[in-house]
Order: C-alpha cells, then sequence, then structure tokens
C-alpha cells in the first residue's frame, strides 16, 4: 500500500483525502504528536518542532503530496506560496525585538511606576495599556511592549500574568484590521473592516474576566514597585524612534491595503517597513542588533509550527457555524491561526466579527498558540512551559468561553454572504 501510494503521489498530483487513523488524517496526529513533545520537552521546542516538521514533510513526500503538487516540486511550490507569511513573522518578531529593546533602553519603563496605581490597580492599568495599544499597533509590538514594562515595574512577573499580558495583546487586536495578523487577512481578502469591529464587545468581557484576577495575582506574587528613582532621565530621543518604527509598521500596512494590495503579495511590506525604520533610525540611536540574534531560534521555533500547519488537510474541518467558530477558538490555542484564516475566508459564510475574536484571542491559552506568546517567550523563557501556561493561566480560557457567549447573546450570530466572487485557492490563502 505505501509503494502504491508514494506512486501516485509521484505521479503527477497529489493524494486526495490521504489515509486516516479514527477518522482523523495522518498529518493531523504527525502534528498533534508534535504539540505534545513541545508541551513535554518545553525546554528543546526548538528541536521538537523542527523534527516534527521533518517528519510531516517526510510523510507528505513519499505518501500524499503537497497541496501545491507531489515530491520535490510540490514541496518547493509550497514553500514559495507561503514565503510571504514566513518572510514577514520572522522579519516583524526580530524587528519588535530590536524595538523592545530600543524602549528598554530609553529608561521609559523605568518611569512607568509613576503614573500607575501602587496596588493591584497597576498591573489591571497596564493590561489596559496594553489592549487598548494593540488596537492600532501589531499585537506583537503591543505584548513585546508590555513585557518589558512588567519587568521593570516588578521585581518578578508571575507565569499568569504573562499569559494575561500576550491575552491583553490578542483581545485589543481582535476588533481592529491593522491590529493582528489574522484581521489584517480579512481585510486583505474583502472584509469590510466593519464587519470586524463586533469582536470587542467578546474581547472587552473576557478582559474583565482574566484581568482583574491575574492582576490580583501578580500583586501577590511581587507587588508593583511604587516609586522610581527622581534622577532618572528618559532617552527621549530614543522613544521616538520607537514611535517611528511603530509609525512605519502601521503606515506600510494601511497604505499597502489602500493604495497597492498587490504588492502584499508579493513583497513582505510590513517586515519590510520595520527593518527600514531601524535602520534609518539608526543615524540617531544605534540599535541592539544583539536581541535579534538572542531571539532568532524562537522565531525559528514558531516558523516551523507554521509551516506544520500549512502542511495540514485543513479542507476536513466543519462548516462554518458559531459551534465551529467557538471551537476554531481553541484549536486555534494550538494550531497556527493563519491557515485557519485562510480557510474561513475560502469558504463563507462566517460572522467575521464572531470569528475574528475566535481565531485572534483564542491563540492566548497556550504559549506557542500566538506569535505575541511566542515573543514574549523570548523574553521570559520561563514562559515555555504547556502545563504552567494553562494551569496558571486558565482565567483566560474561561474569559475566551464567557466573551464569546456575550457577544452571542448580544449581537447574535450572523453568517456573512461572500465578500467576493470564487477566486483560486492560491490567491484566498495571501
Amino acid at each position: 500500500m505505501a509503494q502504491a501510494m508514494a506512486a501516485e503521489a509521484g505521479s503527477g498530483s497529489p493524494v486526495v483525502g490521504g489515509p486516516e487513523i479514527v477518522g482523523i488524517p495522518i498529518e493531523f496526529l504527525l502534528f498533534g504528536a508534535t504539540l505534545a513533545g513541545v508541551a513535554v520537552f518545553h525546554h528543546r521546542t526548538f528541536s521538537v518542532a523542527a523534527a516534527g516538521l521533518l517528519t510531516i514533510i517526510a510523510y507528505k513526500y513519499f505518501f500524499t503530496g503537497f497541496p501545491s503538487g507531489p515530491g520535490l516540486s510540490g514541496l518547493l511550490d509550497h514553500l514559495w506560496h507561503e514565503r510571504i507569511i514566513i518572510s514577514n513573522l520572522i522579519l516583524l518578531l526580530l524587528g519588535f525585538a530590536v524595538l523592545a529593546r530600543h524602549f528598554e533602553d530609553s529608561k521609559a519603563p523605568d518611569a512607568i511606576p509613576r503614573i500607575l496605581p501602587d496596588n493591584w490597580l497597576g498591573g489591571l492599568t497596564l493590561l489596559g495599556m496594553i489592549f487598548i495599544l494593540s488596537g492600532f499597533l501589531d499585537n506583537i509590538a503591543a505584548a513585546l511592549i508590555g513585557g518589558v514594562v512588567a519587568k521593570h515595574v516588578f521585581e518578578k512577573v508571575h507565569i499568569g500574568y504573562l499569559a494575561a499580558i500576550v491575552a491583553s495583546s490578542n483581545a485589543g487586536g481582535a476588533g481592529s484590521v491593522v491590529g493582528d495578523t489574522t484581521t489584517t487577512m480579512m481585510w486583505i481578502d474583502g472584509v469590510s473592516p466593519l464587519e470586524v469591529l463586533p469582536a470587542y464587545v467578546a474581547a472587552a468581557t473576557a478582559f474583565v474576566v482574566f484581568a482583574v484576577p491575574l492582576s490580583l495575582v501578580q500583586q501577590r506574587y511581587s507587588p508593583i514597585c511604587a516609586h522610581c528613582a527622581d534622577d532618572l532621565k528618559v532617552d527621549w530621543t530614543r522613544v521616538g524612534v520607537v514611535a517611528f518604527i511603530l509609525a512605519a509598521a502601521i503606515s506600510a500596512n494601511a497604505g499597502a491595503n489602500i493604495f497597492a494590495p498587490h504588492l502584499l503579495g508579493i513583497y513582505p511590506v510590513i517586515g519590510l517597513a520595520v527593518w527600514a525604520a531601524i535602520l534609518v533610525a539608526a543615524v540617531v540611536r544605534r540599535p541592539n542588533l544583539g536581541v535579534a540574534a538572542t531571539s532568532l531560534k524562537g522565531t525559528l521555533f514558531l516558523m516551523s509550527l507554521v509551516l506544520c500547519a500549512s502542511l495540514m488537510p485543513v479542507e476536513k474541518l466543519p462548516p462554518p457555524s458559531w459551534q465551529s467558530a467557538l471551537g476554531l477558538g481553541f484549536v486555534s490555542s494550538v494550531f497556527d491561526n493563519i491557515p485557519l484564516t485562510a480557510l474561513a475566508l475560502k469558504q463563507g459564510g462566517y460572522d467575521w466579527g464572531a470569528l475574528a475574536f475566535c481565531v485572534g484571542f483564542g491563540g492566548s491559552m497556550v504559549w506557542f498558540g500566538s506569535t505575541a506568546g511566542v515573543a514574549i517567550s523570548n523574553l521570559y523563557p520561563e514562559a515555555k512551559s504547556v502545563f504552567r501556561w494553562v494551569r496558571h493561566g486558565w482565567w483566560i480560557a474561561l474569559g475566551y468561553v464567557v466573551g464569546f457567549f456575550v457577544m452571542l447573546n448580544v449581537l447574535g450570530w450572523h453568517p456573512a454572504e461572500p465578500h467576493k466572487s470564487a477566486a483560486p485557492a492560491e490567491a484566498t490563502t495571501h
């Protein structure tokens, strides 16, 4: 059987509907084993993810073929197809690591205690700032800025609070087409920004559910610093560099979507804009490129999982409904939400506000479920434990469920009509 399947995989077209075990495609089982390995061997996450990726590639090479075709040519075509998403995420993760160091070196985080309440409300206020910031910035940047500030206002940061930082950034970006990769994908694909906006009903509800208790947990674990040195001097030029880099990212994102959307399928526009701004700003403040090198391993870990997810037969997912949207949120905590979002856009018929919340916020439930979580784990390596993340951050899963059903009861489920005419599958996954 294996030889026959291998012959079919090399005969000119990929196998449609590969082998399954109890109705589950083998690719999903291999990916599940990879994620389980990441959870158990959290000190060897990159090695496990890379091994899982190579295993999945070998399986598809010999047995089922790749989404773009069989054999080596199919693999190369698939990698070419995914190049924009992969390169954008690599550039953004490394660029925002440099941005976060600029912000830290400016000494501005040391001044934060002056404006934050000196009790548990200080932690809550910081989470609220991250939520708001993520609405008009990429959630990766919002999470990293929040993580840097937390390092300066707490002697020790509780893993539950780290999860809350990630959840705040994902919640804040869920209703904005410039706040999260998934909502940006929807915008690029033709979904109106107004259709995504209702996600904030669920996101705000979820924020209240997890932010208050996890701020109290952090205050008991390590109280917020009430004072900082009176002679502290903030390097406002470096703060301006941070603002300049963020403005470049926002301008590139919005400008390309409005004036030249075709460029988004040709170049990693946002990532290139971030690095161009970093290099231009080096004239006034030299960037610490060493932090990008330090973050490289964590970034490659995420890329391995993204590539694993892109090789999954996502067409096996259930048809659109509020139940399937709710389920996608849980799936996105361990399964990259980019191909999930691409599939939903391809299917059509979703309530886009509900879907934006589910795929955007759902990844917060596990540390590697979102790029913001991976970025925070580069700052706080102790966060790379699924068991500790879930154990101490279970309030986030509760917030997800409560937020979803509040939105469902307040706004209802409004499946959208197809927002554009049918297009080739490859075009819809950018």
